[in-house]
């Protein structure tokens, strides 16, 4: 049963809102996947901070066309039985559970994207998949400020327990 206009009108501003609040939005062609495969997907990318919504191409295309015109570029990749992917939070470790699922699912293409405003291809999105992850990133900025100050405390450590040493070596030779 074909859909009210009311219902379509939901639908197109519901999918400008996901365009605009997202960082970056990827999309997929799945034809002929179950499912509970697809179940499994949003399961793992909701998990990275993504979700992955079935769009119509028309109903896509009007959204990016009104309020989501920042999304405009991907209007290449809505073609066929696509899904998209909007990555709120982490891009790199949402793209690495998007790839690794393509991977053991061949039935899952991703075509391209949008990244910035600017469009990004497969390769753009698997070079972003190689990026680390924030919690990385967060990581290697603490442990360089802490590398200083912890240099600095075994320099400090080693003048005072070389001290220690050269005083128990001096008693152990007058003790014998």
């Amino acid at each position: 049963m074909a859909k009210s206009k009311v219902t379509k009108n939901a639908l197109r501003a519901e999918i400008e809102i996901a365009f605009n609040k997202a960082s970056a939005a990827v999309v997929a062609e799945y034809k002929s996947v179950e499912a509970n495969e697809l179940a499994e997907l949003r399961a793992v990318l909701h998990n990275a901070g993504c979700e992955l919504k079935v769009v119509k191409n028309t109903l896509a295309r009007k959204a990016i066309g009104g309020e989501a015109a920042k999304s405009r570029e991907i209007e290449d990749f809505l073609k066929g039985q696509i899904a998209v992917v909007y990555f709120y939070g982490d891009v790199a470790s949402g793209a690495k559970e998007l790839l690794k699922f393509a991977k053991d699912h061949e039935k899952v293409v991703i075509l391209g994207g949008i990244l910035d405003e600017r469009k990004v291809t497969l390769a753009d999105v698997k070079a972003l998949a190689s990026l680390p992850s924030k919690e990385e990133l967060l990581a290697r900025i603490v442990g360089t400020l802490v590398a200083p100050h912890r240099g600095l405390l075994t320099v400090i450590n080693g003048v005072s327990s070389g001290l220690v040493r050269t005083i128990a070596a001096i008693k152990d030779q007058k003790a014998s």
